[in-house]
């Protein structure tokens, strides 16, 4: 089968790799959908790609197929799987970490905060979605509801399931005002779950496209910062003059995670989920003295994503309407090209079309 590798640099290359066989404990499924992160643009990008993944605890693991948004059809079942797990046929999305399976935060559903240590990462350190086939533990598939397509799926497994976890966090109300940051995947995705809660939105964004992206999904309000000296006085005018109940950062802008928190009334609450860099604050007046508060989200749990989905599914929540374009394999390269210019909004790569 081909799969896509990322090179660093902005290169990638359609690598020919054997079709995957199953552990005893293992599934293959066959790749309906993989869906295009933000996050994959850090090794896309990457000048020294060997580098970055050694900085951060994950070298020396060699040609590794990319993709970390997986949704399909299970083709092939390990002997030692039950069918309460796992069966031919059936439609699943995967949950991409693995960590030690026993200590207090892998038994509760959160593996990627393994307190001995990641051991797996899909499209990281073992091969990704960006190919026909897939070899997973059975135990990381979340099942897919009928209701949601396989490209609802993908998003579910990755940005829009980041989004549910964000808001989850924030524990939104329908009476609530909330500042989203950015309106990339995450950011469209946190909207659109937002006004489904029936809170007041407001979409921030550089790029105009996006904020119509934004719109479309329920914004109530748009702003961009190119046209507004102060972001934290144009929110407190949308909210007449409060400031908003709640926030997101998912950008990594110092600047933006500063008005994250600035454009909040007293008592307000604000996720950062972009992830990198830093930020400066006046301690005393911008959280003490304000009562905020500022939490990080690292994607979700096992636990959260079926949740998402059977959310999704219940409430009839039109997932696909993220989705601005849909690649064949064999045209990855132009794929990343087009998402790596962060304007439209989120791509999916169908590896059997």
């Amino acid at each position: 089968m081909k799969g896509v590798v990322f090179r660093g640099d902005r290169k990638l290359e359609i690598t020919d790799f054997s079709d995957p066989t199953p552990g005893p404990d293992d599934v293959i499924l066959e790749i309906k959908a993989s869906g295009m992160c933000g996050s994959d643009l850090k090794w896309y990008r990457a000048e020294d790609l060997p580098k970055a993944k050694a900085a951060l605890g994950f070298g020396g693991a060699g040609d590794i197929i990319a993709g970390h948004e997986p949704c399909g059809v299970v083709v092939e079942v390990g002997k030692n799987v039950p069918s309460t797990q796992a069966r031919v046929s059936m439609r699943a999305m995967q949950h991409h970490y693995l960590g030690c399976g026993s200590c207090p935060q892998c038994s509760t559903g959160w593996p990627q905060v393994c307190e001995v240590g990641l051991t797996h990462v899909w499209g990281t350190t073992h091969h990704g979605s960006h190919a026909r086939y897939m070899k997973v533990p059975a135990k990381t598939l979340v099942p897919l509801p009928e209701e949601i397509s396989f490209v609802g799926g993908a998003a579910i497994s990755c940005g829009t399931g980041t989004a549910w976890g964000i808001l989850k966090r924030l524990e939104l109300k329908s009476e609530d005002s909330i500042v989203v940051f950015g309106q990339g995947p995450v950011g469209l995705s946190v909207t659109q779950f937002a006004k489904s809660f029936g809170a007041e939105v407001i979409a921030v964004d550089l790029s105009d496209e996006r904020l119509g992206y934004a719109k479309r999904l329920g914004a109530d309000h748009t702003l961009n910062p190119l046209q507004h000296e102060e972001l934290p006085a144009a929110v407190r005018d949308l909210t007449r003059g409060l400031g908003a109940n709640a926030s997101v950062d998912t950008t990594a802008s110092p600047v933006a995670r500063r008005d994250a928190v600035l454009s909040l009334r007293p008592w307000g609450r604000c996720v950062y989920v972009g992830e990198g860099g830093d930020v400066t604050f006046d301690v005393s007046n911008d959280i003490i003295r304000r009562q905020a508060t500022i939490m990080g989200s690292w994607v979700f749990s096992t636990v959260q994503q079926l949740e998402c989905a059977r959310f999704v599914a219940s409430r009839g929540i039109d997932v696909d309407q993220l989705f601005t374009d849909s690649w064949k394999l064999d045209d990855a390269k132009a794929a990343y090209e087009s998402f790596d210019k962060q304007t439209g909004g989120k791509g999916v790569i169908l590896p059997s079309d």
